[in-house]
């Protein structure tokens, strides 16, 4: 379909260019009018060469994922002309022209094309799934059917907010441990493959006897330098195979049990994936949606297969008549707290607002356990990385002692 590049002036006589596909100029121009903008000039745009398109195609916005808080800004500025009595074409043909983003400008435009053709605004954004996910639009599509759009959109932008900000905590938590860790090899390896080699044929021809501790350097140092490119390659398929494992459905099931049964980190584990499926379900049924595709949505969004697994038994509960809490409690996975606040909000019919509550309670959780957990880690990772340094520099100094001592 041809490309065409226009100029034009929006309604509120403000000068506005772009291009948009279209069968010719004339249709092009009546998109243009529909969009509330009345062109001055319009052409075909030039053909970009083999190269260009190709690198267009590998830079898709969809193929693509946009950040969260572009996702977060969207939704509440939609929802803010919506309540405003601003149609909701006319809407999205605003924020194409506010967003930042340029993924996320051109995939707005998109959905905006598709719903002024007659698509549903949820069927439109389920063509981006890597940008707007199941919840998304499963909220959106509830929002559209209860007339309570603007209302779920807030809702939708409060939710991802929250979710980034507890993403960042885990980050921002992990950041310091991860620095030291990376630390610790560099100097290390840095140590075992430059220094100790230009000082293990001078320690040789001392002809002394050499500590145990000094040997034991030295071998791993020769066993660096010599097969280093084989450790690597080693290294690197061990990786693509237990990455490839823990996709299959039995691996992640162990995997996920294993990181849930870790002293001290399971328990921050734990209490991520609880605060995530909470909250998602909370919003999920604030916004409208059935009660066993909000748990669908869930599962999926906690980022556990063990909760996963529990939270599918209690989904089956439900669609044969029963309560959530009782699945949940028999799984083992779900602290009692938890289960009995569902139970609660079941019985009193304010499950969403007790999830909401759960969700409050295992961020603080989190928080808490992050920073005990950074607390504890940062010590003993400092330690360990100046045990590392003293055990080789030891190794080389020994010898020297013993000389020194035999003269």
């Amino acid at each position: 379909m041809p490309v065409y590049a226009y100029k034009g002036v929006t309604a509120g006589n403000q000068s506005t260019r772009g291009t948009l596909e279209a069968e010719s100029s004339s249709a092009a121009r009546a998109r243009l009018r529909s969009d509330g903008i009345f062109p001055t000039e319009i052409g075909e745009a030039r053909t970009r060469s083999a190269s260009a398109d190709l690198l267009s195609r590998l830079q898709l916005p969809e193929l693509r994922r946009v950040s969260d808080l572009d996702l977060v800004l969207f939704s509440n500025q939609l929802a803010t002309l919506l309540g405003a009595g601003v149609p909701l074409v006319e809407s999205l043909s605003a924020l194409t022209e506010q967003i930042e983003s340029e993924r996320l400008k051109a995939i707005v435009g998109r959905v905006r094309d598709s719903v002024n053709e007659g698509s549903a605004l949820a069927d439109a954004f389920e063509q981006y799934p890597r940008v707007f996910d199941g919840l998304y639009t499963s909220m959106v599509q509830a929002g559209e059917s209860s007339g309570a759009l603007e209302l779920v959109l807030h809702r939708l932008g409060d939710y991802i907010e929250n979710r980034m900000q507890l993403r960042n905590k885990v980050i921002g938590a992990m950041t310091y441990p991860l620095l030291m860790l990376v630390a610790s090899a560099i100097v290390s390896g840095v140590l075992l493959v430059f220094v100790i080699p230009n000082i293990t044929q001078l320690l040789i021809d001392m002809n002394q006897p050499l500590p145990l501790l000094t040997v034991i350097v030295i071998s791993i140092s020769e066993f660096l330098v010599d097969w280093w490119t084989v450790l690597a390659v080693s290294l690197g398929a061990l990786f693509l195979l237990f990455h490839r494992l823990i996709q299959l459905p039995r691996g992640r099931q162990l995997w996920d049990r294993f990181r849930l049964r870790i002293p001290v980190l399971g328990r921050s584990v734990r209490y991520i994936a609880l605060s995530r499926f909470s909250r998602t379900l909370s919003t999920l049924l604030d916004g409208g949606v059935s009660i066993v595709r909000a748990l669908d949505i869930a599962k999926s969004i906690a980022g556990n297969a063990v909760i996963a697994a529990a939270v599918e038994q209690a989904r089956d509960a439900i669609t044969r008549g029963t309560s959530i809490a009782g699945p949940l409690r028999q799984s083992g996975e779900f602290p009692p707290m938890v289960t009995h606040m569902i139970s609660v909000g079941e019985a009193t019919g304010e499950l969403g607002e007790m999830l909401s509550k759960i969700a409050e309670t295992y961020d603080e959780l989190v928080e808490n356990s992050l920073n005990r957990l950074t607390t504890l880690m940062g010590p003993l990772l400092l330690l360990l990385v100046a045990s590392v340094v003293v055990l080789i520099v030891l190794s080389t100094l020994l010898p020297l002692m013993n000389l020194t001592s035999a003269l």
